[in-house]
């Protein structure tokens, strides 16, 4: 594939990765916030608690939770928009006519939506997102560890299951080799929630509200931005495609190989 129509899909990527990013820095300021900040105070009011009402000098903050709230979130969205935006680009221009006969929209869905799936959905399932004053700090090295092994796992059987699905395609047909491709997939991922450790450390005295809403706010944000992506991305791509902006763009189109 020409450097050229690589690097304008790229750009495109990263461009679609910031506007999805801002989306979800509005979804997580105004739907997520509000529930940590009701966490940091049911943690703080234990903290209390458990130092008798009022001993203790109160740690100093190094970042203020204003700035975390503002600033800080703001630069982890953009830049993870960024970097996936990046990525995913790379993706489309792999799959774009290798997956079928989807043009540049579906395609770019079509990798918003598996990358939901099997980067959030999939490993939240099994590890969900826990708010502050929940989950054992001696135990949250483990817990990420086991999180990103979770996605690792869940990205190579989609890309097996992907694989297999093409392979049986000819022989099943494309709508029977899809349903015996995703049944693996399921199962599969099935055996590893089965197998690999689960945590419950969630406290009887938090409440079930704060923490069901704190976990579908951080489903939102990434519904949010991997939508906003396919969207956006989609239609920079299409644009890019059939705006005539030369052979290079739209050999983009055409897989090697």
């Amino acid at each position: 594939m020409n450097s050229i129509s690589v690097r304008a899909l790229l750009v495109r990527g990263m461009i679609a990765g910031v506007i999805a990013g801002a989306l979800a820095l509005a979804v997580a300021y105004f739907l997520g916030e509000s529930q940590v900040d009701a966490a940091i105070a049911i943690e703080e009011a234990h903290s209390h608690a458990a130092h008798g009402g009022g001993g203790g000098a109160e740690e100093e903050e190094l970042v203020s939770r204003t700035m975390q709230a503002t600033g800080g979130l703001a630069t982890a969205l953009l830049v993870f928009g960024v970097a996936v935006g990046g990525i995913a680009a790379l993706v489309f221009a792999y799959a774009l006519g290798r997956i079928g006969n989807f043009g540049p929209r579906a395609t770019a869905a079509l990798i918003a939506g598996a990358a939901l799936l099997t980067v959030y959905v999939v490993p939240f399932l099994k590890y969900p997102a826990n708010p502050p004053a929940v989950g054992d700090p001696d135990t949250i090295g483990k817990r990420t560890t086991l999180f990103f092994l979770m996605v690792a796992l869940s990205l190579l059987l989609a890309v097996a299951a992907v694989i297999i699905g093409k392979r049986l395609a000819p022989g099943l047909g494309n709508w029977n080799a899809t349903i015996v491709a995703a049944a693996g997939f399921v199962l599969a991922i099935g055996l590893a929630y089965a197998f690999l450790p689960s945590f419950d450390e969630v406290g009887k005295d938090f409440p079930a509200g704060l923490l069901w809403k704190f976990r579908l706010s951080t489903l939102a944000v990434q519904t949010t931005f991997w939508a906003g992506f396919g969207l956006i991305f989609g239609y920079l791509t299409e644009r890019l495609l059939v705006s005539g902006n030369g052979a290079d763009a739209r050999r983009v189109a055409t897989p090697v190989g």
